[in-house]
């Protein structure tokens, strides 16, 4: 069997931090049969600023290598606008897709927390350098928000399915 993953971004929430600041966060959902995931289906929450947190790590570990690029960073960036809003979750399923296609990056524990844990930046860094009581697989099996199937049934049409070899 040819081993899969895919992923979506999807389902935007508008959190209001106070009466001037907002952020936005966005679903990921996870389905795969590869072996370097510990859960086969699992969605978790993440706004914008994790993803650049992410992406650095990821860096930090591939010198020499070219990362995807996130979708810019703007101060212009407002979450009322539908279309912003839309062409950032786009952005932002475009570097995961790109990132899941690459090997090296499969290896990352930091790369699995963001994907399959609720945790914070704080607790996956801590985690993935073994300074929290939990290991990286325990912090994964334990997210509250792991589902038992994909966001859109069976049907992957909706999604991007990244196949190895």
């Amino acid at each position: 069997m040819q081993e899969f993953i895919s992923v979506w971004v999807q389902d935007p929430h508008v959190h209001r931090d106070d009466f001037w600041h907002t952020h936005v966060d966005y679903q990921i959902c996870l389905h795969t049969n590869s072996m370097c995931f510990w859960r086969k289906r699992s969605c978790v929450r993440r706004r914008y600023s994790e993803f650049v947190w992410l992406r650095h790590k990821l860096q930090e570990n591939a010198l020499l290598m070219d990362l995807p690029k996130l979708p810019p960073g703007t101060p212009f960036f407002s979450s009322r606008n539908s279309s912003h809003v839309a062409e950032r979750m786009k952005g932002l399923q475009q570097f995961l897709e790109a990132v899941l296609q690459r090997t090296l990056f499969l290896s990352d524990s930091r790369l699995h927390l963001f994907l399959q844990s609720e945790l914070s930046v704080g607790r996956m860094e801590a985690c993935s350098q073994g300074l929290t009581r939990y290991t990286i697989a325990q912090a994964i099996l334990s997210s509250a928000h792991n589902v038992s199937h994909p966001p859109y049934g069976d049907s992957f049409s909706n999604s991007s399915t990244a196949s190895f070899q």
